[in-house]
């Protein structure tokens, strides 16, 4: 994997920013600070039809439109617009860059000026966040925008965390959550995944400690390697089997001599692409995020409690081949919310995709949203 990718444009990312920034879980002042951020469809007069859309860990705020880097079409575009389970034409749709991103929100790439004087990036400097740090920042984003309440806040994987935390942190702003094939707590086999992609960028010559972009270098091989082990995870054996098998790539029958598996030739262009988009210190920072995750921790280990007395209406999906997260892991989540005497609904999709399939053509997933969204809007009172 003999890459030396070019340096990312520059883009002027839609943010804001907040002079007064943000006090983190750790104590650490991220100030200013930016958030960067996509809308979609119109805001209206009773200012009741807003859904924040929150992204997975390698995910961004470009997700109903094509995307600046890659010119892609936006991550969840086949459920969000005109029309779609997420109706851009009836409700005012917000994504924004988590903090610690790599899409114009505040974290390790982001210009800032150093106790020195200087401007560089955070680099290294960055502090550590937390997902209750994201949510923080998205909640001074949804104020500033003027929204009073949410109509619902939904999201899939480390998305499906913030959507939880939203709901534990501002249960009076979320009417309705749509936490989709996540869990309360990142699990002891999840945090061994990302510790090997964290590894992999760690050795990579040009990481340079962290410090990589004085030289104008990127830690491409590490971070590629991340990519390939953390996608394979997003995937399950069927859909590999499916997709590729035992196929060679250009050859009929094995030779020994430079053969390459279909699959091998997949995830190198899943690596290699990836590292065109995605700064390392970000992939740290957010993988580590993920990693502290655990609602439950705050209430004494029963998750039952951070949903105490809510009255936001719930709906959870997970998928039977996912084991990234499985649906035990959802199933715990709607018995808390039982305990907690929420408004909950809950469905498993039977699908071979993976992990993956939250962001892929599921129709049965798409409906039982689309169902929830609609429910929520009319008892919302949403025109």
């Amino acid at each position: 994997m003999d890459m030396a990718p070019p340096p990312q444009p520059a883009i002027d990312h839609q943010h804001i920013v907040f002079p007064q920034g943000l006090t983190l879980d750790c104590g650490e002042l991220v100030a200013p600070m930016r958030v960067a951020y996509r809308t979609y469809g119109a805001l209206n007069a009773a200012r009741n039809n807003a859904i924040l859309v929150c992204h997975a860990l390698t995910g961004d705020q470009y997700v109903a439109e094509t995307h600046p880097l890659t010119g892609k079409p936006g991550w969840w575009s086949n459920i969000v617009g005109a029309g779609k389970q997420i109706d851009t034409d009836r409700f005012f749709v917000i994504c924004a860059n988590v903090l610690g991103g790599c899409m114009g929100s505040s974290g390790p790439r982001e210009m800032r000026t150093a106790p020195d004087g200087s401007e560089r990036p955070w680099g290294v400097d960055f502090p550590p966040v937390t997902i209750r740090d994201m949510v923080r920042a998205q909640k001074m984003l949804v104020d500033h925008l003027g929204i009073p309440k949410l109509m619902a806040v939904i999201g899939g994987s480390m998305g499906g965390m913030q959507v939880l935390e939203w709901a534990a942190t501002y249960p009076e702003m979320v009417f309705a959550a749509a936490p989709i094939a996540t869990a309360a707590y990142h699990s002891a086999q999840n945090i061994a995944f990302h510790e090997v992609g964290r590894a992999a960028i760690h050795s990579d010559p040009d990481y340079k400690g962290g410090r990589y972009w004085e030289e104008d270098r990127i830690p491409a091989q590490g971070l590629s390697v991340a990519r390939m082990v953390a996608h394979i995870t997003y995937l399950s054996e069927q859909a590999l089997t499916r997709k590729f098998g035992r196929k060679l790539r250009g050859a009929n029958a094995l030779t020994f001599l430079e053969d390459v598996f279909e699959v091998e030739s997949y995830l190198r262009y899943q690596g290699s692409t990836f590292v065109n988009r995605f700064d390392a210190n970000s992939y740290l920072t957010i993988t580590r995020a993920m990693d502290y995750f655990d609602l439950a921790k705050e209430y004494g280990g029963d998750l039952a409690g951070a949903f105490k007395g809510t009255k936001t209406r719930f709906f959870l999906a997970s998928f039977d081949s996912d084991w990234l997260f499985p649906t035990a892991q959802s199933r715990d989540i709607v018995r808390a919310l039982n305990r907690a005497a929420a408004n909950v609904s809950f469905v498993e999709i039977k699908s071979d995709k993976g992990h993956d399939a939250f962001l892929l053509d599921e129709p049965v997933f798409h409906a039982a949203l689309g169902g929830f969204i609609n429910g929520a809007a009319e008892k919302m009172g949403v025109a």
